[in-house]
């Protein structure tokens, strides 16, 4: 047990716990709102169904500009009351979710909620590393995120099972609950990790070098644009998938259940991805993925594979659908990691603007694919297409000349 962990009075299984479900906010925010897309569409905008998607981009609009200073304010104010403050935040945005009377509100609900979610997900990060390093904290790190991707398989079940009990406004009552229980059991059980010795005065002037020097980097440019389309193709895919289950195939009461199963296939891409990365490197990595989901989505779009007349249609889709989420995990990564290279000087503020800056543009592009939705899977297919080629020649232009190699085995 780490020693800084020993004064306290909390064990490491339910360190563990504890920051699971700090990270878990964001995904449960976003996957629980799935099934309940059709509801909002219907009572909030019925005569314009495609833009009830736009609840989901919104919130990441909202986590990204939150993950540009969640970091620099928990550094500077401590971890704990970043935590408080982004938790009242988030229950507050909840609860004018919960009673919104127009579209536009709940847009503005969410934007506000993916702000305050924002901060219990980056601060987490900061307050392992307060309290491990080296291998430890890789550990502690890896048991983490195995119990974050089983959110994604189970969210999805348990809106549509609040949806059924007591209809979809509640979810938002389930996301105050959730951040409630998260907040108080920090509150109670773990204290300050960050000494106020070892904190750093908030400086927008290093905020806005740090800016410049990534700027003026190639490889760092570069590799954030990739991450740029690579999670907008995850954005687009997520803000589409359920309508594409409803309209396309007739399978919106069974959505959950093959949303999940997807999700439990694709969680294993990170164990995949330790086990090829060492070997083949990350920027080989990203560029098979990418290459590989050209080919695929190519494949789907000139022999319209998915096809609903076709006996296969919704099988190729899900194939289709689990690649994506796999490829996800084999690309996120190793890019964050490809950009933080040459910023280890300036570590933490480069990671907030990394994630900041991938995370708001993915969200400014996939918003408008949402509203080209026909009632097919063509709209989806293009989108990606043309954001996996983009990354895909992106990486090309990058290349692999200077990526470090591991040393060999003496």
């Amino acid at each position: 047990m780490s020693d800084k962990l020993a004064n306290f009075r909390m064990g490491r299984g339910e360190f563990v716990a504890l920051i699971a479900m700090m990270f878990a906010t964001i995904a449960f925010s976003l996957d629980a709102m799935l099934p309940a897309l059709p509801d909002i569409a219907a009572e909030l905008s019925p005569d314009m169904v495609n833009q009830a998607p736009l609840i989901l981009t919104a919130f990441v609009l909202g986590m990204g500009i939150g993950t540009f200073i969640a970091g620099p304010l928990s550094d500077a104010f401590g971890r704990r009351r970043i935590i408080f403050f982004s938790a009242i935040l988030y229950i507050a945005s909840a609860a004018l979710a919960y009673v919104s009377w127009s579209l536009e509100v709940l847009l503005v609900a969410r934007v506000l909620q993916g702000l305050g979610a924002s901060g219990p997900r980056i601060v987490a990060v900061a307050i392992v590393r307060d309290l491990f390093a080296g291998r430890e904290m890789a550990r502690i790190v890896s048991l983490v995120m195995l119990i974050f991707t089983l959110v994604p398989a189970f969210a999805p079940l348990m809106g549509m099972v609040i949806i059924n009990m007591t209809g979809w406004r509640s979810i938002f009552l389930a996301f105050m609950l959730f951040s409630a229980i998260t907040v108080i059991w920090m509150s109670v059980r773990l204290p300050e990790t960050l000494a106020v010795s070892d904190r750093r005065p908030l400086r927008w002037s290093l905020l806005f070098a740090a800016v410049a020097e990534m700027f003026a980097n190639r490889t760092v440019m570069l590799s954030i644009l990739v991450q740029t389309m690579a999670m907008a193709m995850l954005f687009t895919t997520l803000m589409l998938v359920q309508p594409i289950y409803e309209h396309v195939y007739d399978r919106a009461d069974s959505f959950p259940y093959w949303f999940g199963a997807v999700a439990v296939v694709a969680g294993t891409s990170s164990l995949v991805n330790a086990r090829l990365v060492v070997k083949f490197g990350m920027r080989h990595m990203v560029s098979s993925m990418l290459g590989w989901q050209v080919f695929i989505t190519s494949l789907m779009l000139v022999f319209n594979l998915g096809d609903l007349a076709r006996p296969y249609g919704f099988g190729a889709f899900i194939v289709w659908q689990t690649c994506l989420f796999f490829q996800a995990g084999l690309t996120l990564g190793n890019l964050n990691a490809i950009a933080m290279e040459p910023m280890g000087h300036i570590a933490g503020m480069a990671a907030s603007i990394i994630g900041s800056m991938a995370t708001i543009f993915a969200a400014l592009i996939a918003s408008p694919v949402g509203l080209f939705f026909n009632g097919t899977i063509m709209p989806l297919m293009v989108a990606v297409l043309i954001m996996a080629t983009v990354g895909f020649g992106l990486m090309m232009v990058m290349g692999r000349d200077d990526e470090p190699q591991p040393e060999a085995a003496e």
